[in-house]
């Protein structure tokens, strides 16, 4: 069976969203200056500020150092997100290591089959779904702008999930009234494994431990860390055949939080970034010199209820 990778090289993502007029910032972006550590922040605001995260739409990893939930996003890689809860729906990501763990990039996992990066589900293959189409359904919350060729794209958030999107007056001009968008590998997004063929994902999948620009519209994000973000960096290092005796950690078990008893299912809630309690959040992470973080830098709040 052919090995799963995710490349550890600084590759260039090709950004096609070239020659657009993005959304204006308040302020330009600077690079940033440290990673974030956790996006269960303590902030404060009304109950009406919090979206719940649909717990169909949420999977919740159980390891030994606590529990990871990553919200799901269908709208984005509908395909990805059927195959993986399809497979934790079938036990298959149960017991599984993180056979492949690199420090401050990733952690992958999801070879419920030979466990050592070699193996796929009995599911088929899945095509790429590297970059999705953003309509007036899916609002856009600008934080900042970068130059791409002779335009600029825009950089913010759909939900909690770090993305790079055309500006929103585009869509005028598109036949389908949507436009261009691809999620960001920033810590705590989840993304898809594969091998050199693009449309070759099935169960394997990692999750970042730090921002990996060169990922960026190259590998399916499916999801994003909305609990246990604090445990993003546990995992021990190593991989699976390249270090004598390695005893990796695993994912004790991989469940659909719909499916779960009530009583131990977490309700998680993210802040909305389209309310004014966010914007008093943003206005709060800004540098000394006016400047926002890089988005890698700016998890939104969440809370567990």
């Amino acid at each position: 069976m052919t090995l799963r990778f995710v490349t550890a090289a600084a590759l260039t993502a090709t950004l096609f969203i070239a020659g657009c007029n993005a959304e204006k910032p308040e302020t330009p972006a600077t690079l940033p200056t440290s990673i974030a550590t956790t996006s269960e922040t303590g902030f404060t605001a009304p109950d009406e500020a919090w979206r719940t995260v649909d717990p169909e739409n949420m999977i919740v990893i159980d390891t030994k150092y606590g529990d990871i939930a990553i919200e799901l996003y269908p709208e984005i890689a509908p395909n990805h997100v059927a195959q993986i809860k399809a497979l934790a729906r079938s036990g298959f990501y149960d017991n599984v290591p993180f056979h492949r763990v690199i420090d401050g990039f990733m952690n992958q996992t999801g070879d419920g089959s030979n466990g050592d990066g070699t193996g796929d589900s009995d599911l088929p293959n899945i095509d790429a779904e590297f970059t999705f189409r953003r309509g007036a359904d899916m609002p856009f919350t600008l934080i900042t702008a970068e130059q791409v060729g002779e335009g600029e794209i825009g950089i913010g958030f759909y939900k909690a999930l770090p993305i790079a999107s055309q500006s929103t007056a585009q869509a005028s001009l598109t036949e389908d009234n949507k436009v261009n968008a691809f999620g960001l590998h920033c810590k705590g997004v989840t993304s898809m494994a594969r091998t050199s063929d693009p449309n070759s994902a099935n169960s394997q999948f990692f999750l970042m431990r730090a921002q990996a620009e060169h990922l960026d519209t190259q590998y399916t994000i499916w999801g994003n860390t909305v609990m246990g973000y604090e445990h993003l960096d546990k995992p021990i290092v190593g991989t699976i055949g390249q270090i004598p005796d390695w005893v990796p950690d695993r994912m004790n078990e991989v469940e659909v939080a719909a499916d779960m008893e009530e009583d131990e299912r977490p309700i998680v809630q993210v802040l909305k970034t389209d309310s004014p309690a966010f914007n008093n959040w943003l206005k709060s992470q800004k540098n000394e010199d006016g400047t926002y973080p890089n988005i890698c830098n700016l998890p939104v709040p969440t809370r567990v209820l």
